[in-house]
């Protein structure tokens, strides 16, 4: 059970180390090969959009043939996407190719397969910790990676700076081939045998479920706004370019602490109203931000409170997942909220390179992060996190926490 979790934060820590990275690349990228901000900006979306798109197939091939092969194959393909993003200018459609590619590994290297395998492996007391301490430690790549990842640019420029990313990718296909299925822990049995199709139509009947699913869509919207967008805002704003570095690593150091926390909070207290809150918080954060100066220490600050709030979803939203339909299917299941996620995403990078393009600002991209903020937390506040009748926990319900 040590080395599952210690790898599986290792592959999640890299994953979304390199992910959260690329915003770092838009810059000497656009001046180079003379692209716009909304071209940049769409290769990430499309990585995001078909991240949340395979997530759920992903997740079903890991649900049936197990972690490992689906570990190593989406690896590798994470890797020859970032490759070929050196090549973007003599390939054609090579930055959207690579955005697709990436956005496949992604959706096998990160949260969604090795959660559920996570999880199965871990009694239900003790779940939400346990997958606050695999999503704490895998914040901790943006902290080393981004600083790594802007020396590199500044020091041999962007395209070696790539083919070392893609390298770094390619590794975690070696760290996934120890990893293999845990026995399911006492007291994840399902009371009810499902197939697939049975356990998303159940899933989609849900209000509760329906309610998180749309609130998860404002996550990606923030989240890949900052990451990708935030290096230009700053650099708009006369904030030299190591502050972006610094900004994205400080996001990795606080949210490896707040995604512990909220797996802590997470045993104890509701799921469904620590969620709705973190939205809210950042919602808060982000309109403090717009209202001060814009400074080197306000960048680290505001880096710092969104870091907090950065993954902390991850114990929550699969708490609720695995104790409302249980985990037979948990994979695919998550993946469909996460598909949710992933389109905001795609609008988040999108959106902000479309308004810079336009109004030369992104004035009106912080309103939109504003308002899809307050509706999440709404939405998340009233969710019904009953399980439902029949199913999987039919006779068995887990209760909320208090």
């Amino acid at each position: 059970m040590l080395v599952l979790l210690v790898l599986s934060g290792l592959i999640i820590s890299i994953c979304m180390g390199l992910r959260q990275s690329l915003g770092l690349f838009m810059r000497p990228m656009t001046l180079e090969l003379g692209i716009s901000s909304a071209t940049f900006g769409f290769s990430i979306a499309l990585q995001n959009i078909v991240w949340g798109l395979s997530q759920p197939f992903v997740g079903a091939l890991a649900d049936r043939y197990g972690s490992r092969p689906v570990l190593v194959g989406t690896a590798l393909i994470y890797a020859a996407g970032l490759l070929l993003m050196v090549f973007a200018k003599a390939v054609p459609g090579g930055l959207g190719i690579a955005g697709f590619l990436t956005g496949i590994g992604t959706a096998g290297t990160g949260f969604g397969v090795l959660i559920g395998t996570v999880s199965r492996a871990t009694p239900p007391e003790k779940r939400s910790q346990t997958v606050g301490i695999v999503a704490a430690v895998g914040s901790l790549g943006t902290m080393v990676i981004a600083p790594i990842g802007q020396g590199l640019i500044d020091g041999f420029g962007w395209k070696l700076a790539m083919v070392a990313f893609a390298a770094i990718a390619a590794s975690m296909a070696l760290l996934s081939l120890p990893i293999r299925e845990q026995p399911l822990a006492k007291g994840n049995c399902s009371a009810v045998n499902q197939n697939l199709g049975e356990a998303v139509r159940e899933a989609m009947a849900h209000r509760g479920y329906v309610c998180m699913t749309l609130a998860f869509f404002a996550c990606g919207f923030q989240l890949v706004f900052l990451t990708t967008h935030l290096p230009a805002y700053l650099a708009i704003c006369g904030v030299a370019p190591g502050v972006s570095a610094s900004a994205l690593a400080l996001i990795g150091l606080f949210n490896c602490v707040g995604t512990y926390l909220f797996g802590l909070l997470g045993a104890r207290y509701s799921q469904k109203h620590l969620l709705a809150l973190i939205y809210l918080a950042r919602t808060l954060f982000i309109a403090v931000f717009l209202l001060v100066p814009v400074s080197v220490a306000s960048t680290l600050v505001f880096a710092a409170a969104m870091g907090l709030l950065w993954l902390g979803v991850v114990p929550l939203v699969t708490g609720i997942v695995g104790r409302v339909f249980g985990l037979t299917h948990f994979n695919t299941l998550y993946g469909i909220v996460f598909l949710s996620h992933q389109v905001g995403s795609f609008f988040g990078a999108w959106m902000g390179g479309v308004v810079f393009d336009r109004m030369g600002n992104y004035n009106f991209a912080w309103g939109a992060l504003i308002v899809v903020g307050i509706a999440a937390f709404m939405l998340q506040w009233l969710m019904d996190e009953r399980p439902p009748r029949t199913g999987e926990n039919a006779g068995h319900p887990a209760p909320a926490p208090a």
